[in-house]
């Protein structure tokens, strides 16, 4: 039987049977009376507790952030699938607002532990009894200097809900009303952006015209939105002493500044393999001038529209085909309600997978139109799921992970389903096709995400320095941050100039988009141990994920005998990009001209 792609919506009854559940009031109330005992049992006594009775604390801290994260969660994937209604808006505000004040009563524990003397804390890590938390404990003390006080950290996070929380939504809610006018036709983001991978070069010409007239009259707001996040987190910057933009994401992200300079110094270093690769680009579309609207066109007689029942089957025997453990878990996703596939209207745009709770588990969202790419997007997004139900098992504290080890999995599920796909083709023009589309979406993990990064850190800076920004001095780092990415292979339009404007990760989370190509190169390089030892990287890979957040990234990807502290270790991943790009060329050479 076929599966109509608009009735994959998830089934949230999991969590909870409704909005109107008493449940989730009730959860709500039991977070708030087992805050106010554990604040009155521990408060002001953290540096005194002996390892086992820290143990408890941590342990009962858990289960009460645990029991609160459920409703929060409940209502923002509510959110994401109904922005337009009010009620659920209201619901969502309430649910934030009781959060924070459930938080803020245990705020103490967290300040009190980054208090503690370290030689003291040195002492209490290194007892048996804190084995379970020692990594949890250990990075919660890498913000110490960064720390207010607790009424101070108070005030903060009370604000948050009105401050950069509130200009999230108002983003998000924008643009799930937004509607793009191409060809006399209103459609909403997902399906614009899906006709830029069209065949037909004036299909993508118009769908970039229309999505640019539409950013543009909403550029005076989102202009604002964005400056008012840049100033709120220079203000909190400020306030906590980061002495970089960037400092707080690499503390979260478990990445020391050294890291992340080298990943970004050697990804633009080789800026030269995407222009390599572009003008291959050209030569096989049989045009002189690349625009920004081609960089994503299907190579001619390529073009597939593929169903949502091809994609499962796609995503599933790629994961079946590496470990069958995988493919198991990728399928309950499939059979238990755990995905929201259709565009929808109210629904917002991308796609995630959000972990949940570990005593429930993860909800993939997409907007599937259908694309080759969106087939490498429920993989990549199904690459998270399954991370995530692995890492379930170490609890709350210990099964989320850093956004980098985060796209890792991600990223190679995404390996799976192409090197699946390129398997079973035989047609060496249909191979060609998949093989750039697969280049074309490791340059937009890898390059385009350094571009971002290098906007970002414009735009930051800018911000510091010269005060408000206007749209046009944001165009103007916009463009001048993406163009040496392309060198003269593409051209970027004037009316590129606004799409700095779209992308939610730099209101969401600012400085999350370098973890991409950290996840992509790190990927590369564990993709090509799994070639060199085929079945026996198999449940050491499996051991990773599951392993979730309980060790320090360099630490998990060390015991595959990768070093992340290796300056050199980039090159490892952008050395198969660059083979990658030489087998285009080869193949592109036998294949033949493919236009008339």
């Amino acid at each position: 039987m076929t599966t109509d792609v608009q009735a994959v919506r998830w089934d949230l009854s999991d969590l909870y049977s409704g909005p109107e559940d008493p449940a989730l009031q009730q959860d709500l109330d039991a977070a708030d009376a087992a805050a106010g005992a554990f604040r009155e049992r521990y408060h002001g006594r953290v540096a005194d507790l002996e390892p086992a009775e820290l143990a408890k604390a941590v342990t009962d801290l858990e289960a009460l952030e645990q029991r609160l994260a459920r409703p929060a969660v409940y209502i923002q994937l509510l959110h994401t699938v109904r922005t337009d209604d009010p009620e659920v808006g209201a619901l969502l505000t309430h649910v934030q607002e009781r959060a924070t004040a459930i938080g803020n009563q245990v705020l103490f524990f967290q300040l009190e532990w980054q208090g503690v003397d370290a030689d003291r804390a040195e002492a209490l890590l290194a007892d048996d009894a804190l084995a379970g938390y020692r990594h949890f404990l250990e990075t919660a003390r890498q913000h110490r200097p960064y720390r207010l006080s607790e009424p101070e950290e108070r005030i903060l996070a009370e604000k948050q809900l009105t401050s950069r929380a509130a200009w999230n939504r108002l983003f998000d809610e924008t643009f799930a009303r937004l509607r793009f006018t191409v060809d006399g036709e209103g459609l909403p983001e997902e399906e614009v952006l899906a006709r830029l991978k069209r065949e037909d070069r004036a299909t993508r010409r118009s769908a970039a015209t229309g999505f640019t007239a539409g950013l543009q009259e909403q550029l005076p707001l989102l202009t604002h939105v964005f400056n008012t996040v840049l100033s709120d987190k220079a203000i909190e910057d400020r306030l906590r002493g980061y002495p970089h933009w960037l400092t707080e994401r690499n503390l979260d992200n478990e990445a020391s500044d050294a890291m992340v300079e080298a990943l970004v110094g050697r990804v633009t270093d080789r800026y030269d393999l995407v222009a390599r690769y572009y003008r291959l680009k050209a030569r096989l579309l049989g045009l002189d001038t690349l625009y920004d609207y081609d960089r994503y066109a299907p190579l001619p007689g390529t073009q597939r529209t593929v169903s949502w029942d091809e994609a499962r089957a796609t995503v599933l025997d790629a994961f079946g085909g590496f470990s069958q453990r995988m493919r198991e878990i990728a399928e309950m996703f499939f059979e238990r309600g755990w995905i929201d596939a259709p565009v929808a209207d109210g629904k917002q745009g991308g796609a995630f997978s959000h972990p949940a709770t570990p005593d429930a588990h993860p909800y993939v969202m997409v907007n599937f139109t259908g694309t080759p790419s969106d087939v490498m997007t429920l993989a990549h997004e199904l690459g998270h799921g399954v991370h995530q139900y692995l890492a379930r098992e170490r609890g709350y504290f210990n099964a989320d992970t850093p956004l980098t080890t985060a796209e890792t999995a991600s990223v190679f599920g995404e390996m799976l389903a192409f090197e699946h796909l390129m398997g079973r083709e035989s047609d060496e023009r249909a191979r060609l096709g998949l093989l750039c589309n697969k280049l074309e979406e490791m340059f937009a993990t890898v390059f385009r995400q350094v571009a971002m990064n290098r906007f970002e850190h414009a735009a930051h800076t800018a911000r510091r320095e010269e005060g408000e920004l206007s749209a046009e001095r944001l165009g103007e780092l916009w463009l001048e941050t993406q163009r040496p990415m392309f060198g003269d292979s593409v051209v970027l339009t004037e009316d590129y100039r606004s799409w700095w404007s779209y992308i939610p990760h730099f209101l969401h989370v600012p400085g999350y988009v370098y973890a991409y190509a950290f996840g992509e190169l790190l990927t590369l390089a564990l993709y090509e141990r799994y070639r060199d030892q085929g079945e026996d990287f198999v449940p050491r890979y499996l051991e990773l994920l599951a392993a979730g957040g309980s060790d320090s990234p360099e630490a998990l990807v060390g015991l595959l005998g990768l070093d992340l502290a290796d300056p050199g270790f980039w090159d490892r991943g952008l050395d198969v990009l660059a083979s990658m790009v030489e087998r285009a060329e080869r193949l592109a050479d036998e294949v033949g001209p493919l236009t008339d």
